[in-house]
This record gives C-alpha cells, sequence and structure tokens, in this order.
C-alpha cells in the first residue's frame, strides 16, 4: 500500500471502481495497468488516498487468478465464463437448460475460508447468457492452499439441455366431453409445452370415469406420446377421478400431493418409462405452479423420485402477485 501521489509509474495491484450517482458503476482504471500522473486527481476525487500496487507473494494468488481458478475447477458442462473484472468471474448458461448446483458441495467450499462463491437456486430454468454463479475471493491476494482444496472438491454447477418430448394430454372432465363448456385448460398446457418445443401427438376429452380416462392415458403412450398430462379432476370431491385413474392405467405413483403453492394437488407417476402428470386446476389460471418447475426438469432427462418433491418445500411457496 502506498499514497497515491506516490504511486505513479507503478502497476495497479486491481481493478478500482468508480460509481457516478444516476450513470453507473465500473471499472474506472484495471489491474496491470501503470498509475499516470493524471490519474492522481482521478484517484483522489474517487477517495483514494491509498493504491495497492502489485507485488507477487510465494504461496499467494491474487483475486482474479483465483476467482479464475475457482470458476474453471468448478463449471461442469453448458457453461463459460467471462474475463476476471473487479476480482470476479461469472458464469453464464452456454444455452436455455435447466441449472444444477450441487448446494452441499458448495457450502463445503465456501466454508473454507476467504471464497465466497454465489449462484442462482438450484433446478432453475435459465436462459442463454444468464449469469448463473460468481466466484470471488475477499482478500487482494489469497493462500493458493485454500484453491487447491476448493478444485479437489471437483464440480459444483452445470446446465442441463433441455429435449424436447412428444406429449400426449387427457383433458377431463365430463363438463368439457359432454360439451356443456369449452375447454380452458387445454390450450393454456399447449402454449406452455409449444415454449418448450413439445408437440402434442395426442390429444382426447375423458368424462369423470376412471375407466375411460385410465384407457385414454394408454392410448397416448401407444400413440406414441413421451409424457402424459391430464388435466383437471385433482382434488378430494367425489368426482375428481384422475388419481385414481393414473394409477388404474398401469402407471406408479411417485407422488400425490407435493410441498409446493399453488399446485399442490399435483401428481407425478411412471407408465414405464413415461412420466405422467395429473395437473391441478391451479394450472390453468396461476402463472407458475409446479408444473413449471417439473417440466424442465422431465426435459433434462432426469428421472423424479419422492425425495425431489419434498424438497420442493423450501422455497416452494410462491408470492401472489
Amino acid at each position: 500500500m502506498v499514497p497515491t501521489e506516490q504511486a505513479v509509474g507503478l502497476m495497479y495491484a486491481h481493478d478500482l471502481t468508480r460509481i457516478v450517482p444516476g450513470e453507473g458503476k465500473g471499472p474506472r482504471f484495471r489491474r496491470g495497468q501503470v498509475v499516470r500522473p493524471e490519474d492522481v486527481p482521478v484517484l483522489l476525487a474517487m477517495g483514494k488516498e491509498h493504491l495497492y500496487v502489485w507485488e507477487p507473494h510465494p504461496g499467494m494468488l491474487h483475486e482474479e487468478e483465483a476467482a479464475l481458478r475457482l470458476a474453471e475447477a468448478g463449471a461442469g458442462g453448458g457453461l463459460r465464463w467471462d474475463p476476471p473484472a473487479e476480482g470476479k468471474v461469472s458464469l453464464r448458461a452456454a444455452f436455455r437448460g435447466l441449472l444444477r448446483v450441487d448446494a452441499a458441495r458448495l457450502e463445503a467450499i465456501n466454508a473454507i475460508g476467504d471464497i465466497t462463491i454465489a449462484t442462482l437456486r438450484d433446478a432453475t430454468l435459465v436462459e442463454e447468457d444468464t449469469v448463473v454463479a460468481g466466484c470471488k475471493v475477499t482478500p487482494l491476494l489469497v493462500a493458493e492452499e485454500q484453491i487447491r482444496r476448493a478444485e479437489a472438491m471437483g464440480r459444483w454447477i452445470e446446465v442441463k439441455p433441455l429435449a424436447p418430448l412428444r406429449a400426449g394430454l387427457v383433458v377431463t372432465g365430463s363438463e368439457v366431453y359432454k360439451g356443456r363448456i369449452p375447454d380452458k385448460f387445454g390450450p393454456v398446457v399447449e402454449e406452455k409445452l409449444a415454449r418448450f418445443g413439445c408437440p402434442v401427438v395426442y390429444k382426447a376429452y375423458s368424462n369423470d370415469q376412471a375407466e375411460m380416462t385410465a384407457a385414454k392415458i394408454r392410448e397416448a403412450v401407444e400413440a406414441g406420446a413421451q409424457m402424459v398430462l391430464c388435466t383437471g379432476g385433482m382434488s378430494v370431491d367425489p368426482d375428481d377421478a384422475t388419481p385414481g385413474a393414473i394409477r388404474r392405467a398401469g402407471a406408479d405413483v411417485v407422488t400425490y400431493g407435493v410441498p409446493f403453492l399453488p399446485g399442490s394437488m399435483f401428481l407425478f407417476a411412471y407408465l414405464g418409462d413415461v412420466p405422467v402428470m395429473g395437473l391441478p386446476g391451479a394450472v390453468m389460471w396461476e402463472k407458475v405452479t409446479v408444473f413449471d418447475v417439473v417440466l424442465p426438469r422431465v426435459l433434462a432427462g432426469e428421472r423424479l423420485s419422492k425425495a425431489d418433491f419434498v424438497r420442493l418445500g423450501h422455497g416452494g411457496l410462491l408470492p401472489r402477485e
């Protein structure tokens, strides 16, 4: 550390950020640049009475090198990273996909000492170029041993690609089946599927009889559906027979009811390897429900278990707009 007036000719040890209210925030001087005489008044106006100048030390890493090594060691597939800026390396999604974060491993790395890594929430659907994580260390220089320990823990983040699946849609409810009211549920589901490029290869209407709905589910699979979605009939009313119909079709139910609102009456099952979902009424009128969380995981090729749904409870209460 040297007084700013005496730093001319020396090298900046890190980026120096300048904040101008109403205009923006960003690096004014970059690490590696040589301090010039004309920099001094600007630095003093930024409140920099002293500067850190670069002086290597054995066994220590500069914050930028440390952040870059953390990113390189922790990033799995589907990610790229920006050059270091202001001591931080940002990881970005290389394509639209499902973000997966090993939260336990990340917690262990953040507990090492001077390492600070922040990510988006695990199992988040992310768009291409979204910043999903930031890697940083707190001091300007950090012990290389800390970074080596983090590197030894392996990958802790990836973005999984999504693959569209052919969908079968079974719209239940005698009021729709008999033409008493128009189907407003099916179009909502079809629109959500279209966002992921999933074609609907089978669509049928069923009354409130479990036998008919079960037959339609099997027909959907025979027609080439790689997942089957049943709309409605998911509550505890006596005429809501969709859960029983899914079982009658031969599917193994993973869960009926999830700790997630809206959409807690959601059912998820497998008919062989084909996911079968019972969609509660909330999917029709709420912008985001448990279905919007589960669908990307299915398209990412994950086979879901009861434990996956149990874990949805933490963060599963969505705010109402």
